[in-house]
């Protein structure tokens, strides 16, 4: 493709040299940038692509997209300068790649908690409808049956456009992807065309990167602000920010709630471990979930489908076949006749949400021992408000490590402990190893007890200076069963 076809429809403030240059590919990292390719210069929150210019000119590039022109430029290489590449990645990335998500029926997921189950639960089901389908997401990609790692919740604009296009070739009819806000922030998913966008619900987290409530909360929303007309927004009317999200979008907009009037209305008939019986717009399903906020997530569920054009019995069949994603409230019994559950919950919303779902089915004929820890290098607010929610709903509670990344554990725990006082404490300890606080949880626990061991869920590793070592909750709880 044509360096000048390639950049159509994207304004330019200068350009130097051939722009009938044939491109090869487009890459955003100079390491893997190939003879022939379009280097883009992006400026991130760590470090700036522009000093990597000789490097990807070095490598083959024949051409760079940038913010700021070089004061000295290699000869038989075109330039050309923009006022944003952030801007302009997605549309080149999609450009370049034929636009693949307009020949899919894309669509997005966005909010605090409920992303990656919501997603992975639609890709199942449409799957199981025999449909090909890809799914990008925080514990994995697929496209059809091909397992794919993920190393964030939405990759950059390039890979994410190769994926599609992957998906595209392999025969995918549908698509199905979690929008982190960093990736809505960022543009990552910028020249996308969406079928339809879910939103979840919306509390406090990544304020590390967005800093008030109100920047994460527009990052979200403006997701559903470049929807089009053609698409569906399904929102969640039981959290207040709910209209929010929809308030400005063209698309069509369908509610569903576990409490109010809605498009799509469910609420619990019964629950225990081993799942619920629902009542979901009065028909009574079976489902291999527990807790109240995966009635919203599997009403999610339910409502896309129906708006992709599934028949409502159709998708409830196929709904009370459906598993929990890996790490996500996921039970496992002990021989001693304790449950211990799993979950990546790692906002104070989250554990509320999880602790909640544990209370309903033990019904108060067990103790609950939570097992939690902070993220190093991620918002600091968060860890007093996770210590607090942590005792407020369970009898006794180990703080621990989570991923401490770059900072010393303790500091971590530390600053979860300063937010409980003197009484709080008495039901709390505190162990450094998460290995060894989760076996000391599970010697605590007795027959018709619950350990929760939050924060990791499907995550295999710790990640600590820099060093991701092999750690997965699962593995360790099992061990200390035995």
């Amino acid at each position: 493709m044509k360096l000048k076809e390639l950049l159509n429809g994207i304004h330019t403030l200068a350009a130097k040299g051939d722009m009938d240059a044939e491109i090869t590919g487009v890459n955003i990292d100079s390491r893997r940038i190939k003879d022939g390719h379009l280097f883009i210069a992006m400026k991130g929150t760590q470090v700036d692509g522009h000093k990597f210019i000789p490097k990807a000119i070095e490598l083959g590039a024949k051409a760079v997209l940038c913010e700021d022109m070089p004061e000295h430029t290699a000869e038989g290489v075109a330039y050309v300068q923009v006022e944003s590449t952030e801007d302009a990645v997605g549309k080149v990335a999609t450009t370049f790649h034929g636009n693949p998500s307009a020949k899919l029926k894309l669509v997005g997921v966005t909010g605090t908690n409920g992303k990656t189950t919501i997603a992975t639960l639609l890709y199942n089901m449409f799957s199981k409808l025999g449909h090909k389908c890809g799914l990008l997401s925080t514990v994995c990609n697929y496209i059809v049956d091909e397992r794919i790692p993920s190393d964030h919740t939405t990759p950059d604009p390039i890979e994410l456009n190769e994926l599609l296009d992957r998906m595209v070739k392999a025969g995918c009819e549908y698509a199905f992807m979690e929008c982190s806000s960093h990736a809505i922030a960022q543009k990552r998913i910028g020249g996308l065309t969406f079928t339809g966008g879910i939103f979840t619900n919306l509390t406090r987290d990544h304020l590390d990167y967005h800093k008030t409530f109100e920047n994460y909360r527009n990052a979200k929303k403006a997701f559903f602000d470049g929807l089009p007309k053609t698409a569906f927004a399904i929102t969640n009317a039981d959290d207040k920010n709910g209209m929010i999200m929809v308030q400005n979008t063209k698309a069509t907009v369908k509610t569903y709630s576990t409490r109010s009037v809605a498009d799509f209305k469910g609420r619990i008939i019964e629950c225990h471990f081993e799942g619920m019986y629902l009542d979901i717009d009065g028909h009574e399903v079976g489902v291999q979930f527990i807790g109240k906020f995966n009635v919203s997530n599997l009403l999610a569920v339910y409502g896309a489908a129906v708006m992709l054009g599934v028949k409502p019995e159709d998708a409830l069949v196929v709904m009370s076949t459906l598993h929990s994603v890996s790490g996500r409230l996921e039970p496992i019994q002990s021989p001693k006749g304790y449950t211990a559950v799993v979950d990546y919950a790692h906002t104070p919303d989250a554990l509320e949400n999880v602790l909640n779902a544990i209370h309903e089915v033990l019904d108060g004929k067990g103790h609950v021992i939570t097992v939690c820890g902070a993220g190093g290098n991620r918002d600091k607010g968060k860890r007093p408000l996770m210590a607090q929610e942590a005792v407020k709903q369970s009898d006794r509670v180990i703080i621990t490590s989570d991923n401490p990344r770059f900072e010393e554990p303790q500091d971590i725990i530390n600053d979860m402990l300063a937010g409980l006082n003197q009484q709080q404490m008495k039901k709390v300890i505190s162990i450094v190893d998460r290995r060894e606080a989760i076996r000391t949880a599970c010697m605590m626990a007795e027959k018709g007890d619950v350990v929760l061991i939050a924060g990791k869920g499907h995550e295999d590793y710790q990640e600590i200076k820099g060093v991701k070592h092999h750690f997965d909750d699962h593995e360790v709880v099992r061990e200390c069963m035995q």
